[in-house]
């Protein structure tokens, strides 16, 4: 399966990549992949470890070159310097000396765009107060990686690259950092995510990509992915042996956590029916259509009966 993935007209999209492919030796990381993101939107690029979410990354950041197809940045080949100095990065791997003080790799970070935000908008958004005279080797993770994501913003960046932004935050340092994408999209940042945080993806993103194998599987709004499966996740009290829950017709999974069952299945009818003929003391019954986690599963597993039927 290739991504010939319909593309926003140019003058709408910040970055895109049209039919890219890049090898290493006898891997293939990106297989024809294409996508695009627009003013003002988050794109969650969604994938397994070595699904092609940081090449993709890579390439539009212009640290690696493609094989084969295009890539585009704000109108530009990546890594153009007039680029690079409209977007903000914060990859995973950060290469910060670990000498520096906090408010000197913000001075420096700053000087390097033309119109820089404010050292105390700045400090505001990312949560550094008490921090900006620390040093950064002497920073918790968490610490550091709101220092970077300070960095990735302070040049007022019309585009934000944020590969897994959240990894090593507490819980309320994350929801602060939602808060500030959530303000620079309402400002018509757009917003390319990686995340392994389902929830997250869910949380922020306009639109979701999933890449499989360097491939494209899904790419369109949260909604649509979800619908690209109709699975239904059930709820409820009973005393059935999930074992042969497991084993009904259209039950993805079954599983218990203490009395209650929870149950995904590809349609909900059939299902209930029988879970209430064969428990007459099921109480609590509730169904609701399955999140993003498990449309990704889906999605991925679905290509992985397709790239088992092609190896056969």
């Amino acid at each position: 399966m290739t991504s010939d993935v319909p593309l926003a007209p140019l003058a709408a999209s910040l970055a895109r990549l049209h039919g890219v492919r890049k090898a290493y030796r006898n891997i293939t990381a990106l297989d024809g992949v294409g996508f695009s993101i627009g003013h003002g939107e988050v794109l969650s690029v969604l994938g397994a470890n070595g699904a092609g979410k940081s090449t993709s990354i890579a390439v539009l950041l212009g640290l690696i070159a493609a094989d084969a197809g295009e890539a585009e940045v704000l109108g530009l080949p990546p890594g153009d310097m007039a680029a690079r100095r409209r977007i903000g990065v914060m990859l995973q791997s950060a290469g910060i000396p670990d000498s520096a003080k906090v408010a000197e790799l913000l001075e420096l970070t700053r000087s390097y765009y033309p119109q820089p935000r404010s050292v105390a908008d700045c400090m505001a958004m990312a949560g550094l107060d008490g921090l900006m005279d620390r040093r950064y080797g002497r920073l918790s993770g968490g610490q550091q990686r709101r220092v970077q994501f300070a960095l990735a913003i302070c040049g007022n960046p019309e585009l934000l690259f944020l590969d897994e932004p959240t990894t090593g935050l507490d819980i309320d340092a994350r929801q602060r950092m939602w808060a500030t994408i959530r303000e620079l999209v309402a400002g018509g940042t757009g917003v390319l995510l990686t995340t392994h945080y389902l929830e997250e993806a869910e949380a922020l993103a306009d639109r979701v990509v999933v890449l499989d194998r360097g491939r494209v599987v899904a790419d369109g709004a949260m909604d649509e992915v979800r619908a690209r499966v109709s699975q239904r996740r059930i709820r409820c009290l009973s005393a059935l042996d999930v074992a042969l829950v497991a084993g009904w017709p259209g039950v993805r999974a079954a599983t218990r956590e203490g009395a209650r069952v929870e149950i995904v299945a590809d349609t909900a009818e059939d299902v209930v029916r029988r879970l209430l003929a064969e428990d007459a003391a099921l109480s609590e019954l509730d169904i609701r259509r399955a999140g993003l986690a498990d449309a990704f599963l889906a999605l991925t597993r679905d290509t992985d009966s397709a790239h088992d039927r092609e190896a056969a």
